[in-house]
């Protein structure tokens, strides 16, 4: 019994160890920034769509955190539509500190192919990573029987050096409690995702 006890440990402690030389070693690209502003990009979800005034996760995550968030959402933009944008958002904000980043359920919606959701994506974090920022990536299912997204957007977030939440809606789709429609949260589910986003957050605010 005491042999067992003292594998258990053993194995405990090279996990430990091993999580702990990753993240040494595989640092979140420009962290810490030297830059000021936080900003959030993306599509509906980050325009807080189906919320009342106020309750979308990007303002809840600004209170809970002290600081201002600029809003960059655009309901109904693919990642396509949001790259090309991303020139007005640099006039605004020339060199964000933290950009949390949520884009592609639009891609999925309107069947663009994979490949250039992804593409589209993987620019989009180099554009902003080019100027200081600190990228909190965001990922959102693609599919409804099968995630065909899951695997490329950790992909993204390994080869970036993202911050990273996967599937900020999981469990928060198909309940009537936390979505306003079939596809955006209500002031329930953005609070849902505000409580999922905001630890990691706070990791690399200072």
């Amino acid at each position: 019994m005491k042999l067992w006890f003292s594998v258990i440990g053993i194995i405990a402690l090279i996990t430990i160890l091993f999580f702990w030389w990753y993240t040494k070693i595989t640092p979140v690209t420009n962290y810490p920034s030297s830059n000021t502003e936080i900003i959030a990009f993306g599509d509906s979800l980050i325009e807080g769509v189906g919320a009342t005034t106020e309750k979308d996760f990007v303002t809840l995550l600004s209170k809970s955190v002290g600081l201002p968030i600029r809003n960059f959402g655009r309901g109904g933009d693919t990642t396509g539509m949001a790259l090309e944008r991303l020139p007005v958002v640099f006039e605004e904000v020339p060199n964000p500190k933290i950009v949390i980043l949520l884009l592609g359920g639009n891609d999925f919606l309107r069947q663009v192919r994979k490949e250039e959701t992804f593409k589209n994506i993987a620019t989009i974090i180099e554009e902003f990573q080019k100027r200081g920022a600190v990228v909190l990536l965001l990922g959102v299912r693609g599919g409804v029987l099968k995630d065909n997204f899951k695997d490329e957007f950790k992909i993204l977030h390994e080869t970036y050096r993202t911050a990273y939440v996967s599937n900020v809606l999981k469990g928060l789709i198909g309940n009537t409690n936390y979505m306003y429609d079939s596809v955006h949260p209500n002031n329930l589910g953005y609070q849902k995702v505000s409580e999922r986003i905001l630890p990691v957050l706070k990791r690399y605010i200072d």
